[in-house]
Parts: structure tokens; sequence; C-alpha cells
């Protein structure tokens, strides 16, 4: 059985829940104001994340969140106000930094790496269009990341926005929020035979050098690429989530939530040495 708080109520302990990553994320929650007036809140902030965690994990609409986890329309409301005031971003940047410090790198990292995903959509909303080269009608996931596979930027557009515009795109915020960054790897996408105008754009006006990781013309089948698996692993660890697997998002901002809180988990997990698997066992017995 689980605890919400010291002195809670047990109740069913589920295999999304992360009892021990809880004492490193909560720190990190924004103390709850009282001052304002009103009823105090009812729900904890752990409860909060048990359910958004269910809803990533499991991949279920919000409707159907277990009821004996908490209402979905509270889980959905503090999902939101979260998401508006920059909270889900501030937990993860710190984690970011926590985890980086761990391996013994240097919080603000000097390197990245930067890939794109197209993924189905079946939702409908905004920025949902047709990627001719994967044949794919839904969304495209623009990532860098650092050498450790940790997220920088994530952003969500339309699947029928190409490489190099998406690319514009993140690394103009990539070198906005991380002046460190000198050096970022891409693969062939990101350059144009002719000109190269990414990587002239890049180095002029961001003074980012974009290094292009080609595959071998001479290779066959299936190929490790020198730093380009790096971003393909993280790619491989959002899909783990079931609400990742395909964009069930209406809009594109929450989409990119999601990325975050399904890095929110892994590096939590990771800090606390927890298991970030599914759970065979009985919930009686869920660590």
């Amino acid at each position: 059985m689980c605890k919400t708080e010291p002195g809670g109520d047990a109740r069913p302990c589920y295999p999304s829940n992360l009892p021990a990553a809880w004492a490193v994320i909560e720190p990190l929650v924004p103390a709850r104001d009282q001052r304002k007036g009103g009823a105090p809140r009812k729900y904890g902030d752990r409860m909060v994340l048990d359910a958004v965690l269910f809803v990533l994990r499991s991949g279920c609409q919000w409707r159907m969140i277990p009821r004996d986890l908490l209402p979905w329309d509270a889980a959905y409301r503090w999902y939101r106000t979260w998401a508006n005031d920059g909270t889900w971003d501030r937990i993860h940047d710190r984690l970011r930094d926590q985890v980086r410090t761990a391996a013994g790198r240097e919080a603000a990292p000097s390197a990245a790496v930067l890939d794109a995903q197209s993924i189905k959509s079946s939702e409908g909303g905004p920025d949902r269009g047709f990627d001719a080269s994967n044949k794919t009608t839904g969304r495209k996931r623009h990532l860098i990341v650092d050498t450790l596979g940790l997220v920088l930027v994530a952003a969500v557009t339309s699947a029928s926005v190409q490489d190099r515009p998406g690319g514009r795109r993140v690394l103009a915020r990539l070198a906005a929020a991380f002046p460190s960054i000198g050096l970022v790897w891409a693969d062939a996408g990101y350059a144009n035979q002719v000109d190269n105008q990414l990587l002239a754009w890049a180095y002029e006006k961001l003074r980012l050098v974009v290094e292009i990781v080609r595959r071998s013309d001479d290779a066959k089948g299936f190929q490790v690429l020198p730093r380009r698996w790096v971003v393909e692993r993280t790619f491989g660890w959002l899909v783990r989530n079931r609400r990742l697997a395909r964009d069930y998002e209406r809009l594109p901002g929450n989409s990119e939530t999601m990325i975050k809180i399904a890095m929110i988990r892994l590096m939590a997990t990771r800090l606390a040495g927890q298991s970030a698997r599914w759970s065979n066992r009985p919930p009686d017995q869920a660590v």
C-alpha cells in the first residue's frame, strides 16, 4: 500500500507510482500559499504527481484515472496549472542539473545532439500534418539533448515541418537558454547539399558549430552512428511511456509538457536509485 503524505490514509500502489523518487521531487515542488484565501487543498502534491504519472505510463484518458488515485478533473487542473506557471519546467531543469553533477559533469553542458522524430497523431488539433519522407500523418518532435541524453530543448510541430526549419527553431532556443554550448551534432537531414544554409546561419547568428554526422554509403542495414545514437536512445526512453507512443494531445504545448514529465520520471528514479521499469509485483508488494 502507498501513503500520499505522512499520516495519510493508505491506498493501492500502482506500478507507475514512485515512492522513493518522490523524496527527490518533493523539495522542488513550490510551497502552497494558503494566504490567498479559499478552502485548503484537498489533494496533496504527491497524489497529483501519481495521477499524472499514471496517465503518462498507461496512456489512458484523463477521465479514466482510477478513482482511488485522484478525481480526473483535479489531476488535470493541477497538471495544467503547473504547466502554465512553469513548475514542470523548473523541476525538469533542476533534476537535469543534479543528474549531470552526479555523473561528474558540469551543470552547464558544452555540447549537444539534435534530431527529430515523426510520430502519429490521432486526436486532431492544430499543427498536424504529413511527413512525406516517413509517410507519417501527425506531429514531429524536435529534440536537443546533452551528451548523456538528457533533454535540453523540446519543440513539437506539425510533421510537415522539415528538419531545417525545425532545427532553426530549437537551435535559437538552445542558444538563448544555454550560452555555454558551442557544438551541436546532427544528421544529414539538417545539411543542404548545395549551400548548407542552416549550418552557416547557426554559426553566424548563434555562434554554434553544427557538425553533421553522416552515415557511411557502404553501410547496409542498421548502423550505430557516433553521437547520433545518444538522441535516438532518448527517443526510445520517451516512447516507452504509452502516452508518448503516439501524440494523444490536442495541443502541441501539452505534448512538450509530457516529454518533460517523462524525463522528470526518468531522472528522479535515477537519482533515487529506483528502477523505472514496470513492476510485476502485486500491489501490496510494490515499491
